[in-house]
């Protein structure tokens, strides 16, 4: 029951990366802004861009690795994948201008990621799932 539950949770985690990196590509100065760093409208686009393809990527795996039921793949993917809410985390809190609420969202991202990760890291594979890898 536990992996299921951490299943679907990777899933919906995947899916809020893919929509937050969507954001980033398709409107750059809320994702900005939702991210908790300053924005210069007269700015080139391209990091924005490029943060918006990493999160999409990172989502589309996460998801990939819970459709497959891949756990060791998909705890391994989160809980190294904690450097970037780790390293964004730090970025925004070097800022005079942000508050915790900025803060909020990385950290949260970090305890799904390492809760998650660990919870399919440490849970047995049942029967199912052994019979599943050997096919």
């Amino acid at each position: 029951m536990t992996t299921k539950i951490a299943y679907v949770l990777a899933g919906l985690l995947g899916l809020g990366m893919i929509f937050i990196g969507g954001r980033f590509i398709l409107a750059p100065h809320t994702a900005v802004l939702g991210f908790g760093v300053n924005f210069d409208p007269q700015s080139d686009y391209s990091f924005y861009y490029t943060k918006g393809i990493r999160d999409i990527f990172s989502g589309l795996l996460i998801c990939a690795f819970a459709l497959r039921r891949d756990r060791i793949s998909l705890s391994l993917v989160l809980l190294l994948g904690t450097i970037i809410p780790t390293i964004d985390l730090t970025i925004v809190l070097s800022k005079d201008y942000t508050s915790m609420s900025n803060a909020i969202p990385h950290i949260s991202a970090i305890i799904m990621c390492v809760g998650i990760g660990l919870a399919l890291l440490i849970t047995k594979p049942s029967f199912n799932q052994k019979l599943k890898s050997t096919i």
